[in-house]
């Protein structure tokens, strides 16, 4: 086998790597890309990397990392060396993403209709009524082509023990970061363009073309006369690079609630040629915000009276309203309940185990362990809110405890996953360490099939021992490459 400069002194250590079996014994999917950085020594590995950042810096490819109390922008950290999947690997992930995504449309379409789920007791109602997201102005709405779930980001970890990948989290809301696919597919081809022709990789490129065709299809006008705009809360929000990305490489309009205004039921959007009619909204503002009408009244970002063009059937929107109670992190645990009841299958993918403070057995159990546990908000995305309890001090433990008593029906609790860990390029050191990833593929569906981008983000925490992969906590991500073949 090869020896790489680059790779001198890498351990695998005792997580699932990705990339070796055992130390220099690349896994089979991984042996071209280790071959050809055999060959390059670190510096000219560091300067690949910095014209992949001076990319990334010109094309203003960058993300607002709200942790830090100062709401700062910064460069979107990327790292080089690509997580790869066998083809084999994919097509199971492939088809319990599609189950998963089919069984939570039809979860939303039976919660906002006939509520036969709970009639046969198969959840709580008092669980998803409780959910902060539920919305009971959906409750009787039929959306557009019965669709709630027009764009998903699931996310996925592999577990270090078994070697499989797992459901960590759904998210069904606004999902983000499907511009950083694209955009670091873009930078790996040209930064190295050698390493990626040597493989054959599934394309991602067709994105933004397909939820174009889904977003048409919804038009209560016909697809011909489709109008179509990105709802976007403004240039302060931390996924605002991606919204005029797609909006751009889908050719609609990009637009904040100032520019719609509704009219006789009708949404129109203003123009210097005066009002046009909107069909179809893509919005990327979250529910309590889009309608100051309906919702909160002290919203700017929203649109006066859009609900009730939505409820009249006049424009369609994607997401739908009220989806939230689907990625609720309570509601997670009864997903597999979900694929059985209203697909009749058994779950593809596993779940991690879950912990519901809400039921008084689960939470005398993460009282006594919450030392050992992650604990979540039921409601909040992004990583914000959690305790890693292995990494925290008796102080923050016991502030998580009093939460917890306040409001159990807020908290869920599961293991701490060890995560697999993936090479990644330390640039201090000038040498690879293994950093923990996580993984969200894109999934995208028409009433009829679901289509899933190969790969996804790949996002990975970039602090040594770190489990925190969030871009909004400061992590970065890799391109995800899906062989063609096996290897």
């Amino acid at each position: 086998m090869l020896q790489s400069a680059l790779f001198e002194g890498y351990d695998p250590g005792a997580f699932y790597d990705e990339m070796f079996a055992a130390p220099g014994q690349p896994r089979p999917q991984y042996r071209k890309l280790f071959q050809k950085l055999a060959s390059m020594a670190p510096g000219q590995f560091e300067e690949k990397r910095k014209l992949a950042d001076l990319a990334f810096l010109i094309q203003g490819i960058t993300f607002t990392v709200y942790s830090d109390g100062q709401g700062t922008e910064r460069l979107f950290p990327f790292d080089l060396i690509p997580r790869i999947l066998a083809r084999s690997e994919w097509e199971r992930i492939n088809r319990g993403l599609s189950q998963r995504v089919v069984a939570l449309n039809l979860f939303l379409q039976d919660v906002y209709g006939r509520q036969c789920i709970f009639k046969d007791r198969r959840i709580p109602r008092s669980l998803v009524y409780s959910c902060p997201q539920f919305r009971r102005e959906m409750i009787g709405v039929e959306v557009p082509r019965g669709i709630h779930t027009h764009i998903c980001g699931i996310d996925l970890v592999r577990d270090s023990k078994t070697g499989e990948f797992c459901v960590l989290e759904d998210n069904v809301r606004t999902p983000s970061g499907i511009s950083y696919v694209l955009e670091n597919r873009l930078v790996m081809t040209r930064t190295l363009p050698d390493v990626f022709r040597a493989h054959e990789v599934l394309p991602v490129d067709h994105y933004p073309a397909e939820l174009s065709r889904i977003l048409r299809s919804l038009s209560p006008r016909g697809e011909a006369e489709a109008q179509i705009v990105l709802l976007t809360p403004g240039i302060y929000n931390s996924a605002y690079f991606e919204h005029s990305f797609l909006a751009r490489q889908m050719g609609i309009g990009l637009v904040e609630g100032r520019d719609l205004i509704v009219d006789g039921g009708m949404v129109y959007t203003k123009t210097i040629r005066g009002l046009k009619r909107v069909d179809v909204i893509y919005r990327r503002v979250d529910d309590e915000f889009l309608d100051p009408l309906s919702f909160r009244p002290d919203s700017f970002l929203g649109v006066p009276g859009l609900l009730a063009a939505y409820r009249a059937g006049n424009v369609a929107l994607a997401n739908a309203i009220g989806n939230g109670v689907a990625d609720d992190k309570a509601i997670y645990s009864y997903v597999p309940e979900f694929i059985r009841y209203y697909l009749a299958e058994e779950p593809i993918l596993g779940t991690v185990k879950t912990y519901l403070c809400g039921k008084a057995e689960d939470l005398a159990y993460v009282l006594d362990h919450l030392p050992e546990l992650v604990v979540k908000p039921a409601g909040e995305s992004g990583g914000y809110g959690m305790l890693i309890g292995p990494a925290s001090d008796a102080k923050r433990i016991e502030e998580f405890r009093r939460c917890i008593q306040a409001n159990p029906r807020n908290y869920i609790a599961q293991p701490v996953v060890p995560l697999s860990r993936v090479p990644s390029y330390d640039s201090e050191g000038g040498c690879m360490g293994g950093r923990h990833v996580d993984l969200r593929p894109y999934c995208l569906y028409d009433g009829e099939k679901v289509t899933i981008v190969p790969g996804g983000l790949t996002r990975v925490a970039l602090q040594k021992n770190s489990l925190v992969v969030n871009s909004s906590q400061g992590g970065g991500s890799k391109d995800t490459w899906v062989l063609r073949g096996e290897d």
